[in-house]
């Protein structure tokens, strides 16, 4: 084996290694937390069941707010691993450590030297590390997407139709994951890119119709078998989850257009401090390239003319677009949510590196901010405990915390005031892989005190896991009926999960698809702490007695009698 080939041998070990740890370790450590992530579970558990792969459905009905993507891949790590928790995250990691391994090849191709960088920095991003352990449908979007635009430009360097065929079946991949945002941000991305080249054949070489039949080829059979199914589809799919959620706050999730700047800075821990100044020599190879595009050109009658130039500069000029484009994008939307901007994250990875790559040293500035945020990383994994029990944490923890994060960011100084480059990014992966370490194996509740079930701090007061054990601990049979009172919606989402039926909601404002209203037969209802004399004013004249609480989400749990 030549010296070069054991080389790449053994970095793709390295970037396999650490992509297993960020994406994999402890995946099951917590339950499923949020609304998203149960809900994604359940759906592919009841289309598991009913064998159907075609209409989604929530507690029987249709839910059509998503294409299949993730439920398809959901049943089939269901059918490897049986259905958990944990298992509904599998497809998520696993197309996190597929996307970082295709960083690492491309960046191989097109910027040898930085590789290595490219990929460790991607997969240790927070959003990335974040949604890669979340069982939704913002990682496979982002994998698809981002690995489509790497065959893009594959295609636009090499002119080799086999990466442009490749450009289009990912596309079909991201439009089955979530709908028509992954060709639309293509469209923009790559005719932007042709405008500040000034060269209209980019854009109109790449409407390719043999990749139009290949993207229709693998996305129409299921929007058409979905729309025979449930006629429905067309309305609430496209008009209301598409058009509706861009364009107004139909579902509430609507914030300041600066949104998703401190999402992008904190999306891109622990590499901001180098992505920022990455960012801004992006927008200055896209300001330097818009002036001078006109004198790059051949002359008109060289037999070179009309040939498009390669220089390194062209690919930070696209990844910058690649970047701000979907920030852009999403930023006028009405609805926003952080995973929306998870697209531009990878390639800020790849112009992180690049930038990184161009540099012979580290300015002492930049060391030093870059080594005190390695540190509050740290302290901001040990403070998340305190912050999820809503405690104050006490003056001789607050004390070992942050003499801890000093000899972090200590040691990050050192290790690359001494080691160069070539360290930073090893130094910078200790707080993250400590961080991680301390959330899953460490910040548990003691058995001892006010709490009935030990366990991780993030499980127990995230998770719907450990109420549906307090509930089995509290002798609530799994056939007996649940509902919920004045709680979280996530908390209906999970149960139902987790108990595999549906969850009543006493009150009508609740999930709109879970039922709603008192049920008539005996059934056990979940409530916030202190609520006791309004469940039974919403029962009267029933009975009702209480079988238990659970602490650490400050909920109790009673039993309400039949109706006479």
């Amino acid at each position: 084996m030549s010296a070069p080939i054991r080389l790449t041998v053994l970095q793709v070990g390295l970037v396999l290694a650490v992509s297993l740890f960020l994406f994999f370790f402890g995946i099951g450590a917590f339950g499923l937390v949020g609304a998203d992530e149960p809900r994604y579970a359940q759906i592919s558990q009841e289309m598991l069941s009913r064998h159907d792969w075609i209409v989604p459905t929530l507690n029987g009905s249709p839910w059509l707010e998503k294409p299949p993507l993730l439920y398809w891949k959901i049943i089939g790590s269901y059918l490897t691993f049986g259905v958990h928790d944990w298992a509904a995250r599998v497809p998520s990691a696993g197309f996190a450590a597929m996307l970082v391994l295709a960083v690492f090849f491309f960046m191989r191709r097109f910027r040898p030297g930085s590789e290595l960088d490219s990929a460790l920095i991607t997969a240790s991003c927070a959003g990335i590390v974040g949604f890669a352990r979340a069982a939704s449908t913002d990682m496979p979007l982002a994998a698809t997407f981002s690995m489509a635009m790497l065959a893009w430009w594959a295609w636009h360097q090499s002119s080799r139709k086999l990466w442009l065929a490749a450009f289009y079946a990912l596309l079909a991949a991201g439009a089955l994951d979530k709908g028509p945002v992954a060709p639309a941000l293509a469209v923009l991305i790559v005719g932007a890119y042709a405008l500040v080249e000034r060269q209209n054949k980019i854009f109109l070489n790449s409407l390719w119709l043999p990749g139009f039949a290949l993207f229709f080829v693998i996305t129409l059979p299921w929007y058409v078998a979905i729309q025979m199914k449930a006629p429905q589809f067309f309305r609430v799919f496209f008009m209301e989850h598409n058009l509706a959620r861009f364009s107004t706050n139909l579902y509430q999730h609507s914030q300041p257009f600066w949104y998703y700047i401190p999402v992008f800075v904190l999306s891109t821990l622990p590499w901001s401090v180098f992505t920022l100044p990455a960012l801004v020599d992006g927008a200055r190879a896209f300001s330097k390239k818009r002036r001078n595009n006109t004198t790059e050109r051949a002359p008109s009658g060289s037999p070179v003319a009309g040939l498009v130039q390669a220089h390194d500069g062209d690919l930070s000029v696209f990844l910058f677009l690649w970047i701000v484009i979907p920030i852009i994008f999403f930023s006028i939307s009405r609805s926003k949510l952080p995973g929306y901007i998870l697209p531009s994250i990878p390639a800020a990875g790849m112009l992180t590196a690049g930038y990184l790559h161009q540099q012979k040293t580290i300015g002492r500035l930049q060391l030093a901010l870059h080594s005190l945020l390695s540190g509050g990383i740290m302290a901001a994994a040990m403070f998340a405990p305190w912050i999820m029990l809503r405690e104050v944490a006490p003056g001789q923890t607050r004390a070992l915390i942050a003499v801890i994060s000093g000899l972090i960011a200590v040691l990050v100084l050192v290790v690359v005031r001494r080691g160069g480059l070539t360290t930073l990014h090893f130094a910078t992966l200790v707080p993250v892989v400590l961080g991680i370490v301390f959330l899953l194996r460490f910040a548990a509740i003691p058995e001892k005190g006010d709490y009935p079930i030990h366990g991780l701090i993030v499980d127990m007061t995230q998770s719907a896991r450990p109420l549906n054990l307090e509930l089995r601990r509290a002798g609530v049979r799994e056939e007996t009926p649940i509902a919920l009172f004045n709680v979280r919606r996530d908390v209906a989402y999970g149960l139902n999960f987790y108990r595999n039926q549906p969850i009543t909601n006493y009150e009508h404002e609740g999930p709109r698809d879970l039922p709603s209203g008192v049920p008539a037969g005996e059934h056990v209802v979940v409530s916030r702490t202190g609520n006791r004399a309004a469940v039974e004013a919403a029962v009267s004249p029933r009975q009702v007695t209480r079988l238990g609480s659970f602490p650490p989400q400050h909920l109790e749990i009673f039993l309400v009698s039949n109706l006479k």
